[in-house]
């Protein structure tokens, strides 16, 4: 749901942070099309969708979410897992059709900067890859592989919710051709009072409304480092500050 105010937001929001990006073409990166906005980037998507079709390793599926959803296969896993109703059907690619990837049964093993030793079977977590959807939308695990590859990332921070994605992007990464494996490191959300995730949808307070609120970037971040693990107690720091954080002895342990 990509809208130029949200993205201004943003990048605003994490400059008055005091996060300014290294390179200074990205602090323009509202004006025009930009190589880092995935919906500007559908050519490389395309490529590469097209070095899988070569590989023999794409089919299109007819299959909805709530078909899926619905199956024996979901209900007895974690989540939604397709169990590749499609994959030998040999439908024609026209509108109106998913397109999947084969993945396997490959297990893939990982070392997180902050969990440590971790192995996944995507075939088993999710079953074949959706890359693109019926509306012709690329898909997050997709775009994020591609986005890595083609910019040379080889570190990667994100949520622990996004941990059990990990295995299957490694997976595709291999077969999109990528020669190695960036790092990882999971930290833990910033929950609410009640031990939910934050969310938009649910009200929940942003950075925005913080700094309507008279709050200061330092206040924020100090916070922000100490629901994450990385002070033990609420205290302001500034952005200079933070990489001091991991290995400082006011710092919580990282594993």
């Amino acid at each position: 749901r990509w809208r130029p105010d949200y993205e201004a937001a943003i990048l605003d929001d994490l400059v008055w942070l005091g996060l300014v990006p290294d390179d200074a073409s990205l602090r323009s990166i509202c004006a025009g099309a930009s190589p880092f906005r995935q919906s500007d980037c559908a050519i490389d998507y395309e490529r590469a969708l097209d070095w899988l079709e070569s590989s023999w390793l794409v089919y299109r599926c007819r299959c909805s979410r709530k078909t899926i959803a619905t199956s024996r296969f979901a209900i007895e896993s974690d989540e939604p897992r397709y169990p590749g109703t499609c994959r030998s059907l040999q439908l024609e690619p026209v509108p109106g059709l998913g397109v999947r990837v084969a993945l396997g049964d490959e297990l893939m093993g990982f070392d997180d900067l902050r969990l440590g030793p971790t192995e996944q079977c995507p075939g088993d977590q999710c079953g074949d890859l959706l890359v693109r959807d019926a509306a012709g939308n690329w898909t997050y695990q997709f775009c994020v592989v591609v986005d890595d590859l083609r910019q040379g990332v080889n570190l990667i921070v994100r949520g622990e919710d996004i941990l059990p994605s990990t295995g299957r992007q490694m997976l595709l990464r291999n077969l999109l051709g990528g020669a190695d494996q960036p790092l990882y490191l999971h930290h833990p959300l910033i929950l609410g009072d009640a031990g939910e995730k934050l969310s938009k949808r649910d009200r929940s307070t942003g950075v925005r409304e913080l700094r309507r609120a008279g709050v200061a970037p330092e206040t924020v971040l100090g916070e922000a480092a100490f629901r994450t693990g990385l002070l033990r107690e609420p205290a302001p720091i500034g952005v200079e500050d933070l990489g001091s954080l991991f290995d400082s002895g006011d710092a919580m342990p990282v594993r």
